[in-house]
């Protein structure tokens, strides 16, 4: 075989070409629809417009995203910390039990994440870390703390998280 002759299985050239060879609304023939990768098979349900690329991951089933009080409560860490909601993406693993970090630092861009009440290694990172402590990893910050539920109403808890955040956010 020489070097005009190689062929490549359809998932190296998938992975090569991240989105779709074609432009505009051309139709594909069916026998090359295998070589164009879906990457959205997943429609991430979030809150914010992830502007600061800034990813918040709680899990609860009480709420699409969070329940009121939880979101009012993080609203104010958000302002302390002089963010807003758009400025994140808050997204509830309740509704994906089977996603990780992988895929969802990739689709957010995400440089921070924030794990409420969601252990590191139930995110899929290949480690644990202890409550509060920012872990660089796969080029992003990490921070893990108790859920927004158990924060809310724990003065000792708070002042923890905001230890954390500040040395995060150069605050």
């Amino acid at each position: 075989m020489d070097i005009n002759t190689i062929k490549l299985p359809v998932s190296v050239i998938a992975d090569i070409y991240h989105s779709y060879l074609i432009e505009g609304n051309e139709q594909i023939p069916e026998d090359q629809a295998p070589f164009i990768k879906q990457e959205k098979n997943v429609k991430w349900k979030s809150l914010g417009s992830n502007d600061k690329n800034i990813l918040i991951i709680v899990n609860t089933s009480e709420a699409v995203h969070l329940p009121d009080n939880e979101l009012t409560f993080l609203t104010g860490v958000l302002t302390a910390c002089k963010l807003s909601l758009a400025e994140v993406a808050i997204v509830n693993l309740h509704h994906y039990p089977d996603a990780g970090y992988k895929e969802l630092t990739s689709f957010f861009a995400s440089k921070i994440v924030l794990l409420f009440g969601i252990e590191p290694a139930a995110f899929g990172l290949p480690m644990n870390f202890p409550n509060y402590q920012i872990q660089a990893f796969a080029g992003n910050s990490f921070l893990y703390a108790p859920s927004l539920k158990q924060l809310e109403n724990d003065k000792v808890e708070k002042s923890k998280l905001w230890v954390s955040l500040k040395r995060l956010f150069n605050i």
